[in-house]
């Protein structure tokens, strides 16, 4: 979105809006190397570079990659006008201006991405780039072999069969079971969907892995930066189509 060069000076904590103006009007002040004199000219934050007496004081908007453990409760959202908590107030000390990737439902828990690098964050939510995500899911009662097998060749739901996914049963109890379930696809609600399709109730559902960043032991409601290795097995992960 573009903004008044005087006011991104303020921001910027170069001069005030007034004192900023004076700067344009003396030619002091650059936009991607050449003099801006017009007080009226606007720029992006974050990808024209400017500077003052040819220092730069605004460049391009580095890029953040952060992981986030939510917990159950916080919407995967930027906003809400309904005034409700957020996965934005968990990362609120964060510098840099960060979004989160996808989606992970309001009664669902564990690793979400968040980062304002755009390429990445479609790449990682489109389908053809096939990237799985693992669930631990609990559920009640006793899941059977045949239910396993289900899952894992797929089910149909109200918008189309699921494709094959990694199913398997870590815990198998009367009163409740604990699967892993791992999907390339990203539809609404999916998880639960599938389990629900084969008479499965999910009573907790923890996203641990989305290709091959894991959660790990990130306590919940945390963060953490990702390091430049991780960064780049997610940006191979996407070249690779997921593999």
């Amino acid at each position: 979105m573009e903004e008044r060069l005087q006011k991104v000076l303020a921001q910027a904590g170069v001069a005030s809006r007034r004192a900023s103006e004076q700067l344009i009007l003396a030619g002091r002040v650059t936009v991607n190397g050449v003099v801006v004199t017009e007080l009226g000219t606007k720029i992006v934050p974050g990808r024209d570079v400017v500077a003052v007496d040819g220092k730069p004081v605004l460049g391009p908007e580095q890029h953040a990659y952060y992981i986030l453990n939510k917990p159950r409760g916080y919407l995967t959202t930027v906003r809400d006008d309904r005034g409700r908590k957020t996965v934005m107030q968990l990362v609120a000390s964060v510098p840099e201006r960060v979004y989160p990737v996808g989606r992970l439902d309001y009664d669902s828990e564990g690793l979400l991405i968040m980062t304002n690098d755009g390429e990445l964050a479609n790449q990682l939510m489109h389908p053809r780039y096939k990237i799985q995500k693992y669930y631990l899911v609990k559920v009640s009662g006793q899941v059977s072999a045949s239910d396993v097998e289900k899952l894992r060749k797929g089910v149909e739901l109200e918008d189309g069969k699921t494709g094959p996914a990694y199913v398997e049963l870590l815990l198998s109890g009367t009163k409740e079971s604990i699967l892993k379930i791992g999907i390339r696809e990203g539809r609404n609600r999916q998880i639960r969907r599938m389990c629900k399709a084969v008479n499965l109730e999910v009573r907790r559902l923890i996203r641990t892995q989305i290709g091959p960043i894991q959660l790990g032991n990130l306590p919940v409601g945390s963060y953490r930066r990702l390091t430049e290795k991780e960064v780049q097995k997610l940006k191979q992960a996407v070249n690779r189509g997921g593999r």
